[in-house]
This record gives structure tokens, sequence and C-alpha cells, in this order.
């Protein structure tokens, strides 16, 4: 199966800002990852050959050109064959938009894993990063609430135990 998966987001922020935001991403100081998932690691700083993922999902990075763009190769699950990214696109001195975007093809039960689950916790971890990172600017963040589907598997599935942020300013939205 073919998939192209997009999420964007406005940030008012420099360009010092989100290359420092896109930087941080799996350190100890991450200001990207949101909180209340699976927490991102990787082998070593962001650079080229990097190993890494979150829960079940594992990635190389392939490319990254701080404050620009970061991309990443699927290592995990097995089936998962292409790439995701954080995009910095038309930026100016004072905002840009921040993209992640995954490009892949799927095969086998690997398809059924992304219909099934992964595509539902995959945007709801996406739109909380992208809350983060209006938040991490200074900007209010635009949240996402979850749908019930995210909430129930976040229940069932061992590694969505973990307790959702707190949302400042969005109490009773999650």
């Amino acid at each position: 199966m073919n998939i192209v998966n997009v999420h964007q987001r406005r940030l008012e922020a420099t360009p010092a800002q989100v290359a420092e935001l896109m930087a941080s991403l799996g350190s100890p100081d991450d200001k990207l990852w949101p909180p209340g998932w699976p927490r991102i690691r990787f082998d070593r700083p962001l650079v080229p050959g990097a190993v890494g993922g979150h829960g079940p999902i594992g990635y190389v990075v392939t490319a990254y050109t701080p404050g620009e763009s970061i991309r990443f190769r699927f290592t995990e699950p097995r089936g998962f064959n292409g790439w995701h990214s954080f995009t910095v696109l038309g930026a100016t001195d004072q905002d840009c938009v921040l993209e992640h975007r995954i490009e892949m093809q799927t095969e086998g039960r690997a398809t059924l894993l992304w219909e099934l689950v992964i595509r539902h916790l995959h945007n709801a971890l996406v739109e909380d990063a992208l809350s983060q990172a209006q938040r991490a600017v200074g900007n209010k963040p635009l949240v996402v609430p979850w749908p019930v589907k995210v909430r129930l598997l976040r229940r069932l599935l061992p590694a969505g135990k973990s307790k959702p942020r707190a949302v400042p300013g969005n109490a009773g939205a999650r």
C-alpha cells in the first residue's frame, strides 16, 4: 500500500529558534518530542547514520541539514519501506511551517498494522509534537484532541500506558 501522510503547523519563530528545536530531537533536553509518548532515542547525536526510534518504530537518520530538515529511513517494523521527515518550509525571519511527512510502501502484515493501529497513534503523536513545537518557541499551541480510537489504543497497548501529558490552558481537551 502506498502511504503519504503529511502534518504541518505554522510557527512564529526565528530560524535560530527552529534550528534549536530540531537539533534537540532525541536529546535529554528535547523540545520537539511530546511528553506522554514513548520517548524518541538515538544511539548518537543527530547525524546521518544515527540509529534510533520510538516504541516499535525504528529508523536511521539519512540526512540532516540543521534548521532545515531531518530525514529518517524506516528499519522497523518489517514491511515499512520508506521514510519520514521533519522539514521547515517557507522560512522567513519571523515564521515558518514545520512539516512532518511520511512516504512509504507497506507490505504484508505491516499494511494491516498501519491501517488498524499505527496510523491513528502516529497522527495523534505528530499533532502533539507540532503543538509541543509551538509551545517551545513561545506560541499558543493548537491542541488537537485525541480521537476515541487513539484513547482506546493507548489504554490497550503496553507502550500507551504512559500518562497523557498535561496541556497548559487546555484542561479537559484530552
